[in-house]
């Protein structure tokens, strides 16, 4: 297996990986193809990605704001048929190695759904087995979903002494989007 980290748009990497990201995320969870190129363009995100002979195994796309030690675990997902056999956990563990290696971070941060459904619950616990801690002291209702999101951090160095707030994890994430969706 191969792990794969661009931080420059890869055309042909796009479409190996595209079809994981559609199935998981549906037409209305995805970024449109010209954000995320615009997103490369201005260095705001890393598609990182695991492959086997050619084919995609799992993909990811992470974020950033410029200066910021934050990185912002944007998708991730694995081809519908492999998912359940640990590919994910493993390919997690490429994106936290790969962001311990950059100086920069200091943690990573996930938004879950947090509407109390089986599979939520499962997502809850994949990235507590991941090392992510929920930050639930507060919960997030976006104006175009009625879903429910709530913050889980994973520390890459120390924790800090102030503790983290969900409610400023979240608004670290929405400025994230709003400002990936700005073209230049």
């Amino acid at each position: 297996m191969e792990f794969i980290t661009s931080k420059q748009w890869d055309e042909d990497l796009w479409q190996k990986t595209s079809d994981i990201y559609n199935v998981a995320f549906g037409e209305h969870a995805t970024k449109p193809e010209k954000i995320i190129r615009n997103m490369f363009a201005r260095g705001l995100c890393a598609l990182h990605v695991l492959m086997e002979n050619d084919e995609v195994l799992a993909m990811a796309l992470t974020g950033s704001m410029p200066g910021s030690s934050v990185l912002l675990l944007d998708y991730l997902a694995v081809r519908k048929n492999l998912r359940g056999h640990g590919i994910g956990k493993d390919f997690f563990d490429y994106i936290k190695e790969w962001a311990r290696s950059q100086p920069q971070y200091k943690r990573i941060l996930v938004e879950v759904e947090c509407d109390e459904t089986s599979e939520n619950l499962a997502r809850i616990h994949f990235w507590e087995k991941c090392g992510f801690h929920l930050l639930n002291d507060y919960k997030h209702c976006y104006k175009w979903g009625p879903q429910h999101y709530m913050a889980m951090v994973l520390y890459l160095k120390s924790k800090p002494i102030t503790p983290l707030k969900g409610e400023d994890c979240l608004k670290y994430m929405a400025s994230f989007h709003k400002e990936s969706y700005k073209l230049s």
